[in-house]
């Protein structure tokens, strides 16, 4: 029982902190979310260099 109850709150606690995670790395736009926003030469309309 208790076992069901821990691992049912680590279910939910990961799943709340990947939401989260997800509407703040939403929230910063396609291009200041990127992982490879330092580096990218693509259409987001600032040159790599100022970024």
């Amino acid at each position: 029982m208790i076992a069901s109850i821990v691992i049912g709150a680590a279910i939910f606690g990961y799943a709340s902190f990947a939401v989260v995670k997800f509407i703040n790395k939403s929230k910063k736009g396609k291009c200041a979310a990127c992982e490879l926003r330092k580096s990218c030469t693509s259409g987001c309309g600032i040159p790599s260099e100022t970024k």
